[in-house]
């Protein structure tokens, strides 16, 4: 009786998280709450909100064009990224990058604007589930960026 109490809890146990992972996998992206900019008050360099974002604004001698089109280039070749709102075209984008083992979902939004003769950009990473992403975004954040660097070298 014991036995197979025990057997029927690890099979629901197990049904539930393999359900709750489903979910994450196939959840629709909110697109008018994601593809957006920063709160107001956010700190570049810093996390946004909840551990697990990251913001970063810097300036380009490129202009907004050739700046946003390079960046969209990067980012698609990112493993497991695909552009799910706006266009380089518009000046602003969102991207989903979802994680290899478990399809958690992180999002980025790309943000250019022009500045003088070049531009200033915008990069806003945050994740959709959980209170940490042990840096992941930031660090795609900057291997984007050094992947640009290299590119115009």
């Amino acid at each position: 009786m014991i036995r197979k109490f025990v057997t029927n809890t690890l099979v629901l146990v197990l049904l539930i998280g393999v359900s709750g992972l489903v979910y994450i996998r196939l959840a629709p992206d909110d697109i008018l709450a994601l593809h957006t900019t920063p709160p107001a008050g956010a700190v570049p360099g810093s996390p946004v909100t909840l551990p697990g974002g990251y913001l970063l604004e810097e300036n380009s001698e490129l202009p907004p064009e050739k700046l946003l089109q390079r960046l969209h280039s990067v980012i698609l070749q990112t493993p497991r990224t695909k552009l799910i709102a706006g266009m380089p075209s518009e000046g602003m984008a969102t991207y989903v990058t979802r994680s290899l083992v478990f399809g958690f979902p992180d999002y980025t939004t790309i943000r250019v604007a022009p500045e003088g003769d070049g531009s200033r950009f915008q990069i806003y990473a945050r994740l959709r589930y959980g209170r940490s992403d042990f840096g992941v975004n930031r660090e795609r954040v900057t291997g984007w960026l050094r992947t640009l660097e290299a590119g115009r070298q």
